[in-house]
């Protein structure tokens, strides 16, 4: 019998999960991360950690950057990368990622059609890190943790990442549809 035609495969690997259950698995996840960690869960904050680490691989010091003078940073960069909670929850996601699209079988490797969409990848890349930072938050951070935090600049943050979205999806379709 192959595992493609079996039941709970198609079930749990090959279907998309429906609303009801992501949500309930969110909200579960959230909750442990909160009940194991006491703070929220967010993302972008290990980012900057990592393009430290990066920094300081390349022979750089981040020692004088305000966002790093705390104790708190300096000890997670101290630590290393296999030392951070953040750093293993992020990877955890990007491989989680990439498991359930080769799951699906949606895995595809698509042609570059310009050098036009290159450069709106990288600048659409760069815009969404830097706001992610300027909000103290991605998604899931700064939406997610915050809403169910029952914090009002989740709701705002929610406000401004649909009027994003709608700006973006118009820019979109005009100039690569």
């Amino acid at each position: 019998m192959k595992i493609s035609s079996n039941r709970f495969y198609k079930q749990l690997l090959k279907e998309p999960l429906t609303y009801v259950t992501g949500a309930v698995l969110l909200a579960v996840l959230a909750i442990a991360h909160l009940a194991v960690f006491s703070k929220g869960w967010g993302v972008t904050s290990t980012f900057a950690d990592w393009g430290a680490w990066v920094y300081q691989l390349v022979g750089g010091n981040v020692d004088n950057w305000a966002y790093f003078s705390s104790e708190k940073s300096q000890k997670t960069l101290a630590a290393g990368f296999l030392n951070d909670g953040g750093s293993i929850r992020n990877l955890g996601i990007i491989l989680g990622a990439l498991l359930a699209t080769l799951f699906a079988s949606e895995f595809k490797l698509k042609k570059i059609r310009s050098g036009k969409q290159v450069i709106a990848a990288m600048l659409g890349g760069l815009l969404m890190g830097y706001g992610a930072r300027l909000a103290n938050g991605c998604n899931i951070g700064a939406l997610f943790t915050s809403i169910s935090s029952l914090s009002l600049s989740g709701w705002i943050f929610w406000l401004f990442l649909m009027v994003g979205a709608f700006i973006g999806s118009k820019l979109l379709a005009k100039f690569f549809m």
